[in-house]
């Protein structure tokens, strides 16, 4: 990596023996870099190991401009964001360039004029990384000027002519020259803004209202696109299709652990919700994603278990603050309120129209008895059975506090155990009820208890 001082002018910037090098080659260059150091390369992206990014090192190294193709919420544009982490951290420029010429090169008319005229006392600035990324979500309303650039009527307006460059205000990516161009949803842009696109990947020129400017823009280009609108014909032009170098496919998470890995990372949670609790929300968004009644093009977004752990972390920390409790801790009775939360990510298939909430209803049910079978499954209950052997129930909720649902189990043989199957501090009132509810609930769904919902959401487990 290059670790250039800081310097004001082109001649003190050669002094320093600094090399220019064209975007593809830094990336490259850093890439390899970290390769053979083992640092990470692209930090925050879970999941992709093994499968996704050996296939972006591949294309990176090759130099190729890309598309990612996936469904919605796969972590595309999160994995787009971590490239501009392979630039150096600080780049020169011309001083006051619109484009982000290098001194060294400089490509527009005006700091070539500069160039000629100052030579070594040429004043230059510095870029920063974060700086030298932009994207754009494919609108149908997308227009050439956003993309590429159109004519300032303001600097037409001070004298110059409609023929000279400099009347030219530039559109994204020529501003993004010397860095990385992200376009979201490339399919929904309209075709002709898909033409204009064709000469900045194979020309590297620009053509502004019946002119050309040639402008060799030093650009890395990174779509997204969902797999089934991209090969659609007549979504995406071919001769487009064509000029990206790499076509990398990704996925949601494989497994279950990664599922959950993903959901500590991302979900800001207000609340302290239990392993077990976010184990049934990963499983939950697993069987929603390979129900029959989902729609599998659309997808299921990794959004959505990150919002549903982030609603149970909320109804714990709703149910605290009205009863005065201190420790906020999510219980299963907080699971009921994602189904309706989440239900606007799913996208049902036709002959599911007015099932939608049954349909999540029963899914949720199936991701809390496997992860009880998973965790407790083997546990000897025996001692909480006995309560209800005697013909006593127990009534909870979402507003039951934790001190009040202890109370009325009493006690209990065996919840110590229960407790440290589940990693639970068998300190934490609100760690013991978690798991008397949790381990209620599993009873329930095994067909050991019976339990009556009310109107209010109440709930009453009987034998």
């Amino acid at each position: 990596m290059q670790s250039t001082q800081r310097v004001s002018t082109l001649g003190e910037l050669r002094s320093l023996g600094h090399v220019h090098r064209s975007v593809k080659a830094e990336l490259r260059n850093n890439l390899l870099h970290r390769l053979k150091s083992g640092e990470p390369r692209f930090p925050g992206i879970v999941g992709f190991d093994e499968t996704v990014l050996p296939h972006l090192e591949r294309a990176l190294l090759a130099g190729h401009d890309l598309v990612l193709l996936g469904e919605r919420g796969q972590g595309k544009t999160r994995l787009i964001r971590t490239i501009i982490g392979l630039l150096d951290e600080w780049t020169p420029f011309v001083e006051g360039c619109e484009i982000s010429d290098h001194p060294y090169e400089p490509v527009c008319v005006r700091c070539r004029r500069l160039a000629a005229e100052l030579g070594d006392d040429l004043k230059i600035a510095w870029r920063h990384r974060d700086e030298r990324y932009a994207e754009k979500l494919a609108t149908p309303d997308t227009s050439v000027g956003d993309l590429i650039g159109d004519v300032d009527p303001i600097k037409v307006a001070e004298g110059r002519t409609l023929g000279d460059p400099e009347t030219v205000h530039y559109g994204l990516v020529p501003r993004t020259n010397r860095g990385v161009f992200a376009i979201n949803e490339l399919p929904d842009l309209a075709e002709r803004i898909q033409v204009a696109l064709l000469n900045v990947l194979e020309e590297r020129d620009v053509q502004i209202r019946g002119y050309s400017l040639r402008l060799p823009l030093d650009v890395l280009l990174v779509a997204s696109a969902n797999p089934e609108d991209y090969t659609n014909r007549g979504r995406i032009i071919t001769p487009l299709k064509d000029r990206f170098g790499a076509e990398i496919r990704t996925h949601y998470p494989l497994e279950l652990e990664t599922e959950l890995e993903l959901i500590a990372q991302e979900a800001e949670l207000s609340a302290e919700v239990p392993r077990h609790l976010l184990e049934i929300v990963a499983r939950f968004t697993r069987l929603v994603r390979d129900s029959k009644a989902v729609d599998g093009r659309s997808g299921v977004s990794a959004r959505f278990a990150i919002a549903g752990a982030e609603t149970v972390a909320a109804g714990a920390l709703r149910r605290s603050a009205i009863n005065g409790e201190e420790q906020a801790v999510a219980r299963v009775c907080d699971l009921p309120a994602i189904v309706p939360s989440l239900m606007g990510k799913v996208e049902f298939e036709v002959s599911e129209e007015g099932r939608e909430q049954e349909v999540l209803e029963h899914l949720l049910r199936r991701a809390t008895a496997e992860t009880y079978r998973h965790a407790l499954g083997t546990a000897d209950l025996s001692g909480l059975l006995d309560k209800f052997d005697r013909g006593e129930s127990v009534d909870t909720g979402e507003l039951v506090s934790s001190a009040e649902l202890l109370q009325r189990v009493g006690q209990t043989r065996g919840l110590g155990k229960l407790m440290s199957l589940l990693e639970l501090d068998g300190d934490s009132p609100g760690h013991a009820a978690a798991a008397l509810e949790f381990a209620l609930e599993g009873l329930y769904l095994t067909r050991r208890l019976s339990k009556d919902v009310s109107d209010e959401g109440s709930s009453t487990y009987r034998m």
